[in-house]
């Protein structure tokens, strides 16, 4: 299990008259500057990472143990989702007046139109559950569960365009080279099932869309074995797990102790953590040929289950098998379990797009909570939904009654979240009548952040790592936790 380090120096032997002798202070001093000096020429950013600042985490109590983030890959219609709009359907087609827009910045794809000629949703949207939650009918299936789910209505963002939106929401900068949210996550809590990675991300297999790299599971300057694992559909479900057809396992168990040894060996002449982090990387790899098997196959699974999450769920890679495999990581104590789904970008097309879409997710997403909540986990398990940005309530190209596009719009848009000591049923947030800015309670990308690490026990602020002179963290230097949705 991954542990926080305790503080250098607490100590931990027994005291002895030589252990204060002249000669043996002199000795201790000058091999520990000695080890640490090389340390430090050989790998000074795994030398600094043993000051780390996170120790006794969590701070304090936890309402979640676990996460389930069911990223929406391009940028939602919020409009045609969630965010109900009259005024905007009853002014559809007229100019996006000046005074809503008040100069804010337009995406290239759209900001050079003639126009920009304002959409309203040709979907039907209703009042749904005890908390009278507005959706789309795209979403019959969530709707049901919409008692249960806390709609974030004012979530926005200073990035418009893909990569460095997505970037923003993974690891808090719109910049590359940053650890991902799970990797903080894993580096500060550690994992409760030491055969499993603490963080696994799965990719909804043969979706177009917007490029996902591997860095958004990434562990950026954290030791490596924070990074994400990623799993796929087949017969080998992490690449380069499995030995070679002419290596069994005890063999391979022979090789891996005789290489801990000679790790072992040049740890004793250069502490720090990377021969550590690669010591225990080789024995999770060990673990995991046995782990991951018996966790990839759905077999086991009642016809009722794939009967709940939908059609879909008996084919391996989609999202709705993602779901499945989803909860079954959440049962053996996965920390940080990351779907992505892409294919939302729908600058044109839009309904047509966003229906297959919703065909895709809805069922599979309600049924996920629902699933949780009768196994008792949604009381500690942190479910979330949501993408990158919203879409804007003008058309991008041209508007018709029955078609139309919409380009990136991050100043306002919507995310979901349920369980974990989420308040249900509530909506927090409001938008003006076009849709377009927040008008109450807004949510930055880094008070999401400060909430989510919050609802898991850790003080944003606190949780820090030492890399190149300064103390980084996931909100950076801001952030806020929204407390109107904390039970």
């Amino acid at each position: 299990m991954n542990t926080p380090h305790k503080p250098s120096c607490e100590c931990t032997g027994e005291w002895t008259p030589d252990s204060f002798s002249r000669r043996s202070f002199l000795n201790r001093v000058g091999m520990g500057l000695g080890t640490m000096a090389l340390a430090d020429m050989l790998n000074p950013q795994s030398a600094q990472a043993t000051v780390s600042n996170k120790a006794y985490l969590p701070h304090f109590a936890p309402k979640a143990k676990r996460v389930i983030y069911l990223f929406q890959s391009g940028g939602p219609s919020q409009l045609d989702l969630y965010d109900y709009k009259p005024l905007l359907n009853k002014r559809n087609g007229e100019e996006l007046p000046d005074s809503v827009r008040a100069g804010q910045r337009l995406t290239a794809m759209s900001g050079n139109q003639s126009s920009l000629p304002m959409a309203g949703s040709i979907f039907k949207f209703k009042q749904h559950g005890q908390s009278g939650a507005w959706l789309s009918d795209l979403l019959p299936h969530t709707a049901k569960m919409a008692d249960d789910m806390c709609f974030i209505k004012s979530m926005h963002t200073e990035a418009i365009n893909h990569d460095p939106a997505i970037t923003f929401f993974q690891t808090g900068s719109q910049r590359s080279g940053r650890p991902s949210i799970g990797s903080w996550l894993d580096y500060g809590l550690g994992t409760e099932n030491e055969n499993l990675p603490a963080y696994v991300a799965l990719v909804t297999k043969g979706k177009g869309g917007q490029p996902l790299y591997s860095r958004l599971w990434g562990n950026g300057f954290l030791p490596s074995k924070h990074q994400g694992v990623q799993f796929r559909a087949g017969k080998d479900p992490v690449l380069y797990l499995n030995n070679p057809g002419d290596i069994d396992a005890g063999s391979r168990k022979l090789l891996l102790n005789r290489m801990n040894e000679l790790h072992e060996l040049q740890q004793s002449y250069t502490q720090g953590d990377a021969i550590e982090t690669r010591i225990a990387q080789y024995e999770m790899a060990f673990r995991m040929q046995t782990s991951v098997p018996d966790v990839t196959d759905l077999s086991d699974e009642p016809d009722s289950v794939f009967e709940a999450y939908g059609p879909d769920s008996r084919t391996p890679g989609t999202y709705a098998a993602n779901c499945i495999l989803a909860r079954r990581l959440a049962e053996r104590g996965v920390r940080f379990t990351q779907l992505f789904h892409r294919g939302w970008d729908q600058h044109g097309g839009l309904p047509g797009g966003i229906r297959k879409q919703c065909a895709e997710t809805d069922q599979a997403s309600a049924a996920l909570v629902a699933d949780l909540k009768q196994r008792g986990l949604l009381d500690d398990t942190l479910v979330i939904w949501g993408g990158e940005f919203g879409r804007t309530n003008y058309s991008q190209g041209k508007l018709t009654e029955t078609n139309y596009g919409r380009d990136h719009h991050p100043r306002s848009f919507t995310a979901w979240m349920a369980g974990g000591g989420v308040k249900p049923g509530m909506s927090h947030g409001v938008t003006d009548e076009f849709g377009y800015n927040v008008a109450e309670k807004g949510v930055h990308v880094h008070d999401f952040h400060a909430t989510i690490l919050h609802l898991l026990g850790i003080d944003h602020e606190r949780m820090t790592y030492p890399f190149k002179g300064r103390d980084f963290r996931l909100t950076d230097v801001f952030g806020n936790v929204v407390h109107d949705i904390v039970t």
